[in-house]
């Protein structure tokens, strides 16, 4: 059964149980990121957008607030969901 992704963007609702085998989720050619404020929303970014220069200015912004330590355990962009999307959906039209 293949995995359809409704757009090209996929996100979840963080759940309160932390899953052990979170990697294992993210399917081959995309990356986990979390946005967001107090409740992260976790999204599934093709991987092609690590060369955008769009993509590059969140992960710029990342850097200078987390460096190496993400308190998620993953990619943390400190940004609105609202600005994600944006940066994003434009990225989604190239």
């Amino acid at each position: 059964m293949a995995v359809r992704f409704p757009s090209v963007l996929r996100a979840s609702f963080l759940s309160a149980k932390k899953s052990t085998s979170r990697s294992l989720d993210v399917p081959r050619g995309f990356l986990a990121v979390y946005v967001g404020g107090m409740e992260k929303k976790r999204f599934l970014v093709p991987v092609s957008y690590l060369s955008q220069p769009s993509f590059q200015g969140l992960l710029n912004i990342a850097e200078e607030e987390f460096g190496f330590d993400h308190p998620m355990g993953g990619l943390t962009i400190p940004c609105t969901e609202e600005d994600f999307i944006d940066v994003t959906s434009n990225l989604s039209r190239v």
